[in-house]
């Protein structure tokens, strides 16, 4: 089957900075069966889905991440880990509450400029249909293009690794700007609130984006992060990112 031309909008981070078109399957690598449908046509079904999460993020970004307004990545490139735990969920009639997941990725210049690398975590609970059900929503199919950040960040990746299924120890703790993210021999991380230099007070800032395709509202932090496997890099005192998250198959719920 001949790679269809997709039409998608193509962001940094925060929030859509375009639309461009794209050749889906092209250089594409393979995350399990969900995605390798993903690299042929993008699939848009009648299922209709919806997870409410908690969420911590850490890349390497300076604090508040530039990404989040649609500049430069602070360092040129892009590494960061995402870890969620959802509250409440379901893809069709398979229901995901209290699962969790992680996300892995690295690009060489900005997201937006693709040639990016991901993995993904899954919660080992996860049964065979919930599995399958996770790995859909984050390839980005059963999604309208461009309405979350699953969608979008699937149309830059040149390799995904096949799919890790780990225990996941995720603590997250959004207005005190703590998270813990543990998948043995894979990734360790922590996040704490952003701190004066001098008198060592925790320092509050937020990032208000309504119109975004990841959260609303965000609590920023740093962070630290080892990753081990399928990559190898290390995030340091950079940016993270405190958040709940309300998505559906169109987008933020509102």
């Amino acid at each position: 089957m001949e790679p269809l031309l997709r039409r998608v909008a193509v962001p940094h981070s925060g929030g859509r900075i375009g639309v461009v078109c794209f050749r889906a399957g092209s250089g594409a690598g393979i995350l399990g069966r969900a995605y390798r449908a993903f690299v042929m046509e993008a699939t848009m079904t009648d299922v209709k889905w919806m997870i409410k999460a908690r969420e911590f993020v850490n890349c390497n970004c300076a604090y508040g991440c530039p990404c989040q307004f649609n500049a430069l990545p602070t360092h040129g490139n892009c590494e960061a880990v995402a870890g969620m735990e959802i509250d409440q969920g379901y893809h069709g009639d398979t229901r995901l509450d209290g699962l969790r997941f992680v996300g892995i990725f690295r690009w060489p210049g900005a997201i937006h400029e693709g040639k990016g690398e991901a993995a993904v975590v899954i919660d080992e609970r996860a049964s065979e249909a919930q599995r399958g059900a996770l790995l859909r929503i984050l390839s980005g199919q059963d999604t309208e293009p461009g309405a979350t950040i699953f969608q979008v960040f699937s149309t830059t990746f040149e390799k995904m690794h096949e799919p890790i299924f780990a225990a996941i120890d995720f603590e997250v703790d959004i207005d005190a700007r703590k998270g813990r993210l543990l998948v043995r021999g894979v990734t360790e991380g922590r996040g704490e609130p952003i701190k004066n230099p001098i008198t060592g007070a925790e320092y509050r800032v937020r990032i208000d984006i309504p119109d975004g395709f990841e959260y609303s509202l965000a609590e920023m932090g740093r962070g630290w992060n080892t990753v081990t496997r399928p990559m190898v890099f290390k995030l340091a005192d950079s940016y993270a990112q405190f958040a709940h998250v309300n998505l559906c198959q169109s987008g933020i719920v509102k």
